[in-house]
């Protein structure tokens, strides 16, 4: 049986725009020079205290974790206003019916957003059923951290070699090496494709019409 995971923000969620605000307002409450949406969108994908730390450029952990409760609170009090702002890329929503379909895979999600943020969104967007595993940094290491691949791959007894990491950033990439699975890069994400390829992207994929077709050839060498 073969193991495909999804990355969520950059990959399946286009949520920069939003995510990038609530990051500004967060460290702007807290009397801290905000983040531009540029160094926002580098740390899409880490779980939140590890965003927050490297945004800080610090160690403060108690600092980083803070920062991380009130960007949850304001994303959680804007979720109404945000209705439209957490919307599926183009082609994502044909390509996990297509895969779901397949009798030979199983679908995952690895991702640096809250469990209670995965459940939201899946049953937003009706894909919840198309998800065998979810794993998030409510019960793992952070991205690049091997440890969802690892986690995933023991809750559903799949094998290395038959399981693919399909993701935006560079942790994404990172993280599927460090578990010894396979690594498919994404080019309308939050990394450039060269930095995928510098992570160690096996293939990258201009579009979703195209991933079907790059998940059979990673998974056959």
């Amino acid at each position: 049986m073969k193991l495909v995971m999804f990355d969520m923000d950059g990959t399946l969620i286009d949520t920069e725009a939003l995510i990038a605000e609530h990051m500004a307002r967060t460290f702007a409450e807290a009397g801290l020079t905000p983040p531009t949406p540029v160094q926002a969108r580098r740390v899409i994908g880490l779980s939140l205290p590890k965003a927050m730390a490297t945004l800080l450029g610090s160690d403060d952990a108690n600092l980083a974790e803070k920062l991380a409760e009130d960007y949850r609170g304001h994303y959680r009090a804007s979720l109404v206003a945000a209705e439209g702002r957490e919307g599926l890329f183009p082609g994502a929503r044909a390509a996990l019916d297509l895969l779901r379909s397949r009798t030979d895979m199983l679908l995952g999600i690895a991702t640096g957003k809250g469990l209670s943020g995965v459940h939201r969104l899946t049953q937003l967007h009706g894909i919840a059923g198309h998800f065998v595993t979810l794993q998030t940094p409510d019960h793992n290491p952070s991205k690049p951290h091997p440890g969802m691949m690892l986690r995933a791959m023991a809750e559903t007894g799949a094998q290395k070699a038959d399981t693919v990491i399909i993701g935006d950033t560079t942790f994404d990439m990172e993280m599927g090496k460090a578990a010894g699975t396979r690594t498919i890069g994404i080019t309308w994400g939050y990394h450039n494709p060269d930095e995928l390829r510098g992570a160690g992207a096996d293939l990258l994929v201009e579009t979703y019409d195209d991933l079907p077709a790059a998940i059979d050839r990673v998974l056959e060498n």
